[in-house]
């Protein structure tokens, strides 16, 4: 089999769909001389079959040829485990069991997303090539040989019945009441993939999610401690909101505008907000823009770990050393007992202030 796929996409409101054209030829040879044995009964018919996984994805037949005679096909198989196709029929007085029958099928098959091959035959060579620059080879067999650039990709498959056992696999699908799921786990094949696409590039951000808020929320720890400034829980609640928004934003945007504009958007949004809100409960602007440029260059760095595929673990696992070393290192002389102390102490004069005034209330309405 040899199938020539041209890719393209369509779309319904702001999902789209990877589907193909594939102008494929379909040729091999039948040995007849199995036919001998059957001499002595009555024969009723011999069908040429291919099956098709869904009838509409058959929209053009361009040669179909028998031993190099033009034939006329009927739909379906006439086999009940596989209902979906087109057949032959032959007739049996004209079949040489001397030679073998070769037969020559050129039709254009469309589909989404995979195209899988069931390799039924003694021995099967399926070839594939197409344009599109990211395939995922898939099923039971890897090809032999495989090229892919961003031209496109060209893949060769090679089986015989020793490797795949196909033939006692076949069988059981046929005369054993339907046991065909081993033999569709035989299949080759690609599926036409999108690597990096918004929604798998919102997964990943997600899945660093821990590591930003962890890291915004030490940003404020380190505020409170060299500021001796408590942050009440409420507005360490109103940050973590603000960045569980970003994702939000992100996905919402991302399906409509693509995940470089959403992402800049939402991160500008988020680092504004922050900043802003930062710079007022301090009462210093500047350390609010300090902290919105520090936000600023995390999430440029996590957008280049969104951006790699391969090495994206290798890069995350590098920033997550870089950054706690860069805290050591800044917190090594810290003596943390003596800014416990010094916090402690600055919150005592309003704890007592609010219990003098407690107590001041609690003796007027005693003398009322």
């Amino acid at each position: 089999m040899n199938a020539s796929l041209d890719t393209f996409e369509k779309y319904r409101g702001i999902y789209k769909a990877h589907q193909y054209k594939a102008q494929t030829s379909l040729s091999g040879e039948f040995n007849l001389s199995a036919l001998n044995e059957l001499r002595k009964h009555t024969i009723d018919g011999i069908h040429l079959v291919v099956a098709i996984k869904d009838n509409r994805g058959l929209l053009k037949f361009n040669n179909l040829t028998v031993n190099n005679r033009p034939i006329h096909i009927t739909p379906g198989t006439g086999i009940k485990q596989f209902e979906e196709g087109f057949q032959h029929t032959l007739n049996v007085n004209q079949l040489n069991t001397l030679k073998p029958l070769a037969f020559d099928f050129n039709f254009l098959l469309q589909g989404m997303g995979k195209l899988q091959i069931t390799p039924i035959g003694n021995t099967t060579t399926v070839t594939l090539h197409s344009s599109w620059p990211h395939p995922s080879f898939i099923g039971d067999s890897l090809p032999i040989s495989s090229e892919i650039s961003d031209l496109g990709f060209n893949a060769t498959w090679e089986s015989n019945t020793f490797s795949s056992n196909i033939n006692q696999r076949f069988s059981r699908c046929i005369f054993e009441n339907y046991r065909c799921a081993s033999l569709f786990d035989s299949q080759m094949g690609v599926d036409l993939i999108d690597p990096v696409d918004h929604y798998v590039k919102s997964h990943r951000s997600i899945n660093y999610s821990l590591l930003i808020v962890t890291l915004i929320f030490a940003c404020f720890f380190f505020l409170e401690l060299f500021q001796a400034r408590p942050i009440h829980p409420i507005q360490y609640g109103f940050v973590g909101l603000a960045l569980a928004l970003f994702y939000l934003l992100l996905i919402s945007f991302s399906e409509h505008i693509g995940f470089n504009l959403a992402y800049t958007l939402s991160t500008l949004a988020s680092t504004c907000l922050l900043c802003l809100y930062v710079g007022g409960m301090l009462r210093n602007q500047k350390q609010g823009l300090l902290f919105g440029a520090a936000l600023l260059t995390l999430y440029a760095l996590l957008f280049g770990l969104l951006q790699a595929e391969s090495y994206a673990l290798l890069m995350g696992t590098l920033l997550c050393f870089i950054i706690l070393s860069g805290i050591m290192l800044m917190t090594k002389n810290i003596n943390w007992y003596e800014k416990s102390a010094e916090l402690n102490q600055d919150q005592q004069p309003s704890t007592l202030w609010y219990e003098n005034e407690l107590q001041e209330k609690v003796k007027a309405s005693h003398e009322e």
